[in-house]
């Protein structure tokens, strides 16, 4: 891999927030709800009305205490607003923390493979791949594969087209594959190169004298 594609691949996967132009993150405002994403609750003291809940494939949700709503694309706002009233129609002086993610595998060449909950406005792919421990000393970063719904996104890093710019969704599978037999044993490889070109040297040297 040269050097320009390497940068380029790190500055992908940077921490820092891409710019506004190119941002992946989701604004909240315009976030919606989508079967298979997680909510997580947090009612302070409120053990068994706490925890993570996942949308049904018909777009409902499950909750105690509330029970079975209707969230699939709803505006992530009004639900949240709505949650609220409801919490506090039902609790006295509640403290409350409802936190959407998106339900996403992260596979192959990672640290830590499996499925991890990813915050659509805080977080993309590439946050994903850093929950999983990151890419391991044998993954390429340029070999990966993400799928969607059976449908291939992504199949290695292209220019024009970042992560940022495939959003998520709960169910998308991101894979890590390898780096070439070359790549992971460019170092032994170059260091037999050295080694034979020194007994070359050596040879020619005394057979002169």
């Amino acid at each position: 891999m040269s050097l320009i594609k390497y940068l380029f691949i790190l500055l992908i996967l940077a921490a820092a927030p891409a710019p506004a132009e190119t941002q992946s993150v989701q604004d909240p405002e315009e976030l919606r709800l989508m079967p298979g994403d997680i909510l997580r609750i947090v009612v302070w003291r409120e053990l068994d009305l706490s925890g993570d809940f996942q949308i049904d494939q018909d777009g409902t949700l499950v909750l105690p205490l509330l029970g079975k709503l209707q969230v699939s694309d709803r505006a992530w706002n009004i639900v949240r607003d709505d949650l609220m009233q409801d919490y506090l129609r039902d609790l006295r002086n509640p403290s409350i923390e409802l936190t959407p993610f998106r339900s996403v595998y992260v596979l192959g060449q990672v640290n830590l493979p499996g499925r991890y909950n990813v915050h659509p406005t805080n977080d993309n792919l590439a946050g994903a791949i850093s929950l999983a421990g990151g890419v391991t000393s044998e993954g390429d970063i340029s070999n990966m594969r993400i799928v969607r719904d059976g449908v291939i996104l992504l199949d290695g890093i292209v220019a024009e087209q970042g992560l940022a710019e495939l959003g998520i969704r709960s169910g998308d599978q991101l894979f890590i594959g390898r780096r070439g037999w070359l790549d992971r044993n460019s170092t032994f490889i170059a260091s037999a190169v050295l080694s034979l070109a020194s007994i070359a040297v050596a040879i020619l040297t005394t057979g002169g004298g």
